[in-house]
């Protein structure tokens, strides 16, 4: 049996999405997502941030970059993938990202008066080339 890799997000981003362009035309958005928890400890309230770095690639960054903000609130499907790279100085780092498959904007209704995607408009990665930036008549429903 194979494992499960899946991560489900609901949180605020950090700032706007990071838009660059690769050779091939490839286009990868990345950005910081903040979720956060409440619970009492000692009668007292607490509140706990976790940051989550966030990548798109193609047809869903482009989407990204249009439609997402600094401070918006998105559900995002993805999995979790962990790279290693040599910073200046020639150590080898570790990240953790998320790579998103799909992204739901959420919110009041007043969040969206500028934007023309819906509340709770669902943006899958598109199947086809044809379809990368196509969002009319995507569906609304979360998926569970």
């Amino acid at each position: 049996m194979s494992g499960i890799n899946k991560v489900i997000l609901v949180g605020h981003l950090g700032k706007d999405p990071e838009v660059r362009h690769l050779e091939g035309g490839v286009t990868v958005a990345s950005f910081p997502l903040a979720t956060s928890e409440t619970y009492n400890k000692d009668g007292k309230r607490v509140e706990q941030t976790e940051w989550h770095n966030i990548v798109l690639w193609r047809g869903l960054a482009e989407v990204a970059s249009k439609y997402l903000q600094k401070g918006k609130l998105v559900y995002i499907e993805g999995k979790l993938r962990t790279r290693s790279f040599e910073d200046r100085e020639k150590i080898k780092k570790y990240v953790t990202e998320v790579v998103a498959e799909n992204f739901t904007i959420l919110g009041r209704k007043s969040d969206f008066e500028a934007a023309p995607v819906s509340p709770g408009q669902n943006i899958s990665a598109p199947k086809h080339e044809d379809d990368f930036l196509d969002v009319d008549g995507v569906s609304g429903d979360l998926p569970f």
